[in-house]
């Protein structure tokens, strides 16, 4: 069995996916796992693994079938839990369904949910519960949306203590996951 203590990131880019193309850098949701990426450079306690750096790369060219799908689902299986980015931008694309699918639905990954358009507690929950505007960024993910009850999921504003927070909750790594729910920081 893997040893699973990496954050495996989930986020849109436009495909075929170019690291070195600047329109996918400026993207919100990539460059929302960039910031992961340098908040762990600057302070090495935060308390972020990412799973993208523990196996191989992959060109961008690669065959979907024999490269990538095998490289996606080997990084999964090394990871704790998903990251997954999510915002008005975010597309259906092939690489996120198959993420999250297999994420949710064979390795029984918990999620973080970033929301890089908001900032506050108040703007993903209210005494109502999570508002309709979060819910509504669901469907743009339709797997994550009907899959989000198999495991504890819970919903971030885009703020450094929090995401912080989240990483290091044990309800939201896969070897001591709690309730299959959602969570979310009261405002």
């Amino acid at each position: 069995m893997a040893y699973r203590n990496g954050n495996y990131s989930a986020f849109y880019v436009d495909e075929p996916f170019n690291q070195n193309n600047l329109g996918a850098s400026s993207t919100r949701d990539f460059v929302t796992y960039n910031l992961l990426k340098a908040w762990k450079a600057d302070d090495s306690s935060f308390p972020f693994i990412d799973s993208h750096d523990k196996n191989y790369n992959v060109r961008d060219g690669s065959d979907w079938e024999t490269t990538l799908k095998p490289r996606l689902r080997e990084r999964l299986r090394n990871s704790k839990n998903i990251v997954l980015v999510l915002s008005d931008i975010t597309k259906n694309s092939k690489a996120l369904r198959e993420e999250i699918d297999y994420g949710i639905n064979n390795q029984g990954l918990p999620v973080i949910v970033i929301y890089p358009s908001y900032s506050e507690k108040s703007d993903i929950a209210d005494s109502n519960g999570i508002k309709k505007k979060i819910k509504d960024l669901w469907d743009k993910l339709p797997v994550f949306r009907d899959s989000m009850k198999e495991v504890p999921t819970i919903h971030v504003p885009y703020k450094k203590n929090l995401i912080r927070s989240a990483l290091e909750d044990t309800r939201f790594m896969v070897n001591s996951k709690e309730d299959k729910k959602d969570y979310y920081f009261t405002p």
